[in-house]
């Protein structure tokens, strides 16, 4: 192809499909400023970013820290119930409103205008002759019209007060090409403009249509054509589809094959003329994990690229990961502020995700304005490392994995301690985890070469540790950093807000999209805020849930911090300290962000929680609830109550693959390194699967004893296994086998509880004993004194609901108290924890938070209320169970 030198006043021609009158642009007063696109908001929040800059900052101070004893529901409207009503739950998206309506994507894909003050649905729009697009992250609002994206890779336009369809455009038809699935990205409105990002396919672009009409503007692919040279305002020139490699013997070109996708929302500031455009990992010729196919550094994957508003004609592009090969995509949306640094006004953007870097840019030319160092990569000469890997001076994460020592005393442990056998990190007899050169990873060694300085001599799970066919665990992971969390950034504390996941994933060249990540392996995570103007790590509040997948942060001029978790709990926290100052039960996840408005000088804060999945799975509870909360609210659900009651709990550590199987059905055995206990043949042997336990999840009562065996000739006389394997359990580190062929070991457990175990000759295969106590039922032993439990407000909001609730329970003697004590309510999917238990002689007084029973028991004259507690007596666990009948009082 003959290439094709082109200047920037030119370089619209290269990005943009459509004949000249395509280009066309929305007519607009000439006399009329740009608005800005950091400016806070005010009483509307019209875009999903809040603003244009993705600052998810308000200006609004009517609800204060002092204030927050007083805050309540206002209102709770359940969205799929509304006309055309389903039963649909699960959503990622975030509201927009604007002149105190509310607009957002429904859980089955629909959109739903709401009365910001009272929550009443004032109108609801589903698509016809075409299907939704199920999973949506946002609407926007401009021009008299909602913006929303469907079935069939439509971009629609609804009237913004009826709801009623004024157009519905396929951008790929009209341009000629496809663009990618343009079906989930929440969209953006500007002066006349409507941007779309495509969240899959082969190719992925972002595309600008007429906000009048719909029809296209102009389009930009993350994997430009061969031979388009692109010169940046900095006068460095680069030609784009030339860094994927050649064109492969069957003619695939690996910048047309798929990859850097532009799957979350751009910013734009109007002054500049500028939206700026995150695209992710490269994922062609193979998969995401191998690089083989395709050297170079693979622009634009893993790069914020900076084009014209208005034409779509690039200006400059930042490249944050050369040469992806572990799906390290940052593409949360990017933030725009104008802050001082050094003493000197700057334009800055905030970019970043998986990675858990932060770049601090020059939104004007795309220079690092914070520090930012080249550090040389361990390299494989199978995966064409990029020689260089981008490090911002300030890191917000840990850059590597924890190699922690097994030991019952430091469970959980660290939340970046790693799954043992990984990497060659094997437990030594105490239960120190310790590299070992002959271990699986010794494959590897010929093909590594490690940069002068580098402080060990293998692979210790750090941030771009390079991989091939075997697996190796590192930080932060596909699905850990910032990944699609929006940032917040306050212009009253110049800080950043950044939430997070902590979620090592193992990679290798075989691994699907996102990596492996270890089973067992805790997925916590929090929120942290940075200096915006050095970098500076200023508090970091470790929440516990994984906060990466939607849940972001709004803050306010009051300095507040509004963010939703998904287990459910809504968080007001101080936004200079990270300080919890209020929290809601919300009755389901939250996987998006929350807002703040007026309506009629009031200020509300509002929040969905509908669920989602990431990354806990079915372990997450659903929902459709559009919440919103002032000052004094009043609103009460149909318990009496006016939170929603705890939702189920989360499956935290990462769960093993397969079903549940009783032990006695197997003569509580488990057979290693295979992937069933029946298949004799040669690819069963030696399993390397992370399905490599006969079976992966074995359940057997307190007491039982189970026997580990690597199976050999006298179990599969075909093909037996012919390695030695293990049952390395962990965290605890209670055993550690190592097992040849036909020998086994056999281990009493004498608590409740999950005990997970991996294989040390591969790490994948992996498997888990839960141990259950059976409950003794105790009838007539549980009193609660009062019988009557009082659990009204003496200020109308839930936050004035305190002091204890006491019970006692009779126990048989000769037991102590050992474990947790809990109570089932009608309501609550989770066990209430006590907040204090006592055993003296044979009575056990517990007392609970009546805060935590408030939202987890109905108001009436007979609510049953079951006890359940741990006990041992001889060394033998035991759990005894007794239920009373309280009256409740609401």
């Amino acid at each position: 192809m003959k290439r094709r030198i082109l200047a920037p006043t030119l370089l619209a021609l290269a990005v943009a499909t459509g004949p000249p009158a395509v280009l066309a642009l929305p007519s607009t007063a000439a006399a009329r400023p740009p608005v800005s696109g950091t400016a806070p908001t005010g009483a509307d929040m019209p875009n999903v970013g809040g603003n244009l800059g993705n600052q998810h900052y308000s200006g609004l101070t009517g609800i204060t820290r002092r204030d927050l004893d007083r805050l309540g529901p206002a209102w709770r409207t359940h969205v799929s119930a509304v006309a055309p009503a389903s039963d649909d739950v699960g959503q990622q998206t975030t509201p927009v409103v604007a002149d105190g309506v509310i607009y957002l994507d429904t859980p089955g894909g629909q959109v739903i205008a709401v009365d910001g003050a009272t929550g009443w649905p004032k109108w609801k729009w589903a698509p016809q002759g075409f299907a939704t697009a199920d999973t949506r992250r946002g609407v926007s609002i401009g021009d008299g019209k909602v913006f929303t994206l469907a079935g069939g890779d439509r971009i629609v336009a609804l009237d913004k007060d009826t709801g009623r369809q004024l157009w519905a455009v396929q951008p790929s038809a009209q341009a000629g090409v496809d663009l990618g699935s343009i079906d989930r990205v929440a969209t953006v409105y500007h002066d006349g403009v409507v941007y779309a990002h495509a969240a899959n396919g082969d190719r992925a672009a972002v595309v600008a249509v007429r906000a009048a009409d719909g029809s296209h503007l102009w389009h930009f692919f993350g994997g430009p054509e061969r031979g388009m040279i692109f010169t940046d305002v900095n006068g460095r020139s680069v030609d784009a589809g030339g860094t994927w490699g050649p064109t492969l013997p069957d003619g695939t070109q690996c910048n047309l094959a798929g990859g850097a996708t532009p799957w979350m929302h751009g910013a734009a500031d109007p002054r500049l003329g500028t939206y700026y455009m995150a695209f992710g990992n490269p994922r062609s010729c193979r998969t995401s994990q191998d690089g083989s196919q395709r050297p170079g550094d693979n622009l634009f994957s893993d790069t914020i690229v900076a084009v014209d508003l208005k034409t779509g004609r690039y200006k400059w592009h930042y490249q944050s990961i050369r040469h992806d090969i572990w799906d390290m995509d940052n593409v949360h949306p990017p933030t725009l502020a104008d802050i001082t640094v050094g003493g000197r006004p700057r334009k800055v953007l905030f970019y970043g995700s998986k990675s858990g870097h932060q770049f601090v840019l020059d939104r004007t030319n795309g220079r690092p304005v914070l520090p930012v160092a080249d550090r040389p990569m361990i390299q494989d000469s199978r995966q064409n490392n990029a020689a260089t890997q981008p490090f911002p001076a300030k890191r917000l994460l840990p850059e590597c994995v924890v190699w922690q020592k097994l030991d019952p005393r430091t469970v959980p442990g660290d939340p970046w301690r790693a799954v043992p056998n990984y990497n060659g990190y094997q437990p030594d007899a105490e239960g120190n985890l310790v590299f070992d050169p002959d271990s699986y990873v010794k494959a590897d060694a010929p093909f590594l070469t490690y940069p002068a300085g580098y402080p060990a001599d293998h692979r210790r799970g750090c941030l771009y540790d390079p991989q091939w066919d075997l697996p190796i665990l590192s930080t932060t992971s596909p699905n850990g950093g910032g990944d699609w969390s929006n940032d917040s950034y306050s212009h009253s504390t110049n800080m950043v807000y950044y939430p997070y996941g902590v979620n090592p994933a193992a990679h290798w060249n075989g691994a699907a999209t996102n990596g492996q990540r270890a089973i067992g392996q805790y997925q916590t995570g929090g929120i942290l805020a940075y200096d915006a103007s050095t970098g500076d790590v200023k508090w970091r509040n470790h929440l516990g849930t994984d906060m990466a997948h939607g849940q972001g942060p709004l803050t306010t001029a009051s300095d507040l911090l509004f963010v939703g978790q998904i287990d459910g709990r809504f968080l007001a926290m101080d936004a200079r300290t990270g300080k919890v100052l209020w929290q809601f039960q919300t009755g389901s996840g939250i996987s998006g962000a929350p807002i703040t408005y007026t309506v009629r000088g009031e200020q509300y804060v509002a929040v969905l929680a509908a669920g989602a999945t990431n990354p806990y799975g079915a372990s997450v509870t659903q929902g459709d609830s559009l919440w919103a909360f002032k000052l004094g609210g009043t609103y009460t659900t149909e318990s009496g109550s006016q939170e929603g009651p705890d939702p189920a709990p989360l499956t935290i550590r990462r769960p093993v693959q397969g079903a549940a199987v009783e032990g006695a059905t197997v003569d509580n055995t488990v057979y290693l390194a295979r992937p069933d206990r029946t298949t004799d043949t040669a690819p069963a042997a030696d399993s390397t699967s992370q399905r490599g336990m006969a079976p992966t999840h074995l359940r057997v009562p307190v007491g039982t004893t189970v026997t580990f065996v690597n199976p050999g000739a006298e179990t599969f006389p075909n093909f037996p296994n012919r390695l030695p394997h293990c049952a390395t359990q962990y965290f605890e580190g209670l055993f550690n086998p190592r097992l040849r062929p036909g020998e086994r070991f056999a281990f009493t457990f004498g608590r409740a509880g999950e005990y997970f175990f991996n294989d040390c000759t591969d790490p994948r295969p992996a498997g888990k004993i839960e141990v259950y106590a059976t409950p003794r039922d105790l009838p007539g032993a549980l009193r609660f004194v009062p019988s009557t439990i009082d659990l009204r407000s003496p200020t109308g909001v839930f936050t004035g609901v305190h002091g204890a609730v006491a019970a006692t329970m009779r126990v048989p003697a000769g037991y102590r108290l050992d474990g947790a004590v809990t109570l089932m309510t009608p309501l609550s999917r989770s066990p209430v924890k006590a907040t204090h238990a006592r055993l003296v002689g044979r009575t056990l007084f517990v007392t609970f938070d009546r805060a935590d029973l408030d939202n987890n028991v109905p108001r009436g004259d007979a609510v049953s209320l079951t006890l359940t507690a741990d006990f041992v007596r001889d060394g033998a666990q035991q759990a005894f169970t007794s239920t009373a009948t309280v009256k409740v009082v609401k």
